[in-house]
């Protein structure tokens, strides 16, 4: 069997591949361009091996479709960086709740032993400090940040689990 030399399998995949993509990427919430992108390059990992072009064929509607789900799972899992959730945007309540719930955690963190308070704030500062930003700014060693972080955590942890009430046994109280 003799392998198809990759301007011929462009020329040949190449439009069935971009109408295949196009019609896919909108409910994938994706870019045509990104879809058709991902599939070139499933195709050269692991590419069609049939002679027949119907074969070829299928197998590129298969990959289109399989790259436009993985991408649909993504998109479901994946919170972009700052964003709120859309719902929760301009409702009044959910503003009141975050801020109560922020105020509970600013007087739990002032709360802690030793250096925590002074290394927790700066870890929520929201100028988003690297570890060595920290380490600087509390005289310590950035290798040492880590564990005084997850001690910290810990206490914090305790803290909070001893002020609020544990869930309910979800209707399983009897």
């Amino acid at each position: 069997m003799d392998q198809l030399k990759e301007p011929d399998l462009l020329a040949e995949l190449g439009p069935l591949l971009s109408a295949e993509a196009a019609a896919e990427a909108p409910a994938a919430g994706m870019e045509a361009a990104d879809l058709e992108q991902a599939v070139w390059v499933r195709l050269l990992e692991h590419g069609p091996r049939d002679p027949d072009p119907t074969g070829r064929a299928r197998w590129l509607r298969r990959a289109v479709r399989t790259e436009a789900r993985l991408a649909r799972r993504r998109s479901r899992r994946e919170v972009t960086y700052g964003a709120a959730p859309a719902d929760a945007a301009g409702a009044p309540e959910t503003a009141l709740l975050h801020g109560e719930e922020n105020r509970v955690l600013r007087s739990a963190v002032a709360r802690l032993p030793g250096r925590c308070p002074q290394l927790m704030g700066a870890l929520l500062s929201p100028r988003d400090l690297t570890y060595r930003e920290i380490a600087g700014e509390l005289g310590i060693s950035q290798g040492s940040l880590g564990p005084v972080r997850s001690r910290c955590l810990g206490c914090l942890r305790r803290m909070l689990a001893a002020e609020v009430a544990a869930p309910g046994l979800w209707g399983k109280e009897r």
